[in-house]
């Protein structure tokens, strides 16, 4: 089996590396497909140079937030074009909802008595400022002791920096993948702790706005929790995906190219590419 990682972060989101730093770490790691899948930006493709390692097939891609029934879902679109008017589009909308909802959560914070420099954050955040860089600005300016302490205590789901307004439907978000040329893939969809019902009613308002695949696997899972995505993949008759969701270096949950093979019998997604 090639190995094959269709979600991936960069310094130009979330991540840690910058593209031809990860370019470079997915070579070394035999990684044949890869996909730089940003949050709501493509800017990662336009910083990198004409020429990519013959070795590795890069497939445009980009993970955009939307809301479903008050609930922060993630979508990522394969092969889309990054001048598409409908791309270029949802790339300023969502980066306009990023930085409403980045300062939302900041001022929220600065009541609770915290200290936040906004300029200098918004310096070291990349093209999509969120969670994850107020997590590490609090560690390293010595007010927490640790990033997953900020989600713990003020940043995880439920907590007060926890916004999900300004973010768009999740069916408008799979129609600009459409109209990209794109392909939409529910990205990791044990993450939203959601009860089997409501990950089926999420599935089904999903393809129903046009959405091709789901990530089957997604970093380290269980091969229950495979199977449980499998049975889904098939009864909504949707492609696999897989992918790390790789955002830097040492954590285990999420390496670079370590992802478990798909099940058989699932048409996988790559097959539209390759």
């Amino acid at each position: 089996m090639p190995c094959i990682d269709l979600h991936t972060h960069t310094n130009c989101s979330d991540g840690l590396l910058s593209p031809e730093e990860l370019l470079l770490a997915a070579r070394e790691k035999g990684i044949e497909l890869l996909s730089i899948t940003d949050h709501d930006t493509l800017a990662a493709y336009r910083s990198l140079p004409r020429a990519i390692p013959e070795d590795i097939n890069l497939l445009v891609g980009i993970e955009l937030s939307s809301v479903w029934r008050r609930m922060n879902i993630h979508v990522v679109g394969l092969d889309v074009d990054p001048e598409s008017e409908a791309m270029l589009m949802a790339e300023q909308l969502q980066r306009t909802a990023r930085l409403e909802r980045f300062d939302t959560i900041i001022q929220r914070l600065q009541k609770r008595g915290l200290e936040i420099d906004r300029d200098a954050l918004i310096e070291t955040s990349g093209q999509c400022p969120g969670r994850p860089h107020i997590a590490r600005y609090l560690k390293e300016t010595g007010q927490l002791k640790s990033e997953s302490q900020a989600f713990e205590r003020y940043l995880g789901q439920g907590k007060i920096g926890d916004v999900k307004e300004g973010w768009p439907e999740l069916e408008k978000i799979v129609g600009w993948i459409k109209d990209s040329g794109g392909v939409a893939v529910l990205a990791h969809p044990l993450k939203y702790g959601l009860t089997r019902t409501k990950l089926l009613e999420l599935v089904s308002t999903f393809k129903e706005a046009g959405g091709q695949a789901i990530e089957v696997v997604s970093g380290q899972q269980t091969a229950q929790q495979i199977n449980s995505l499998a049975g889904i993949a098939r009864r909504f008759e949707l492609l696999a995906s897989q992918g790390s969701d790789f955002h830097r270096p040492n954590q285990p949950w999420a390496s670079l190219g370590k992802v478990a093979s798909l099940p058989a019998d699932l048409k996988p997604v790559w097959q539209l590419f390759i």
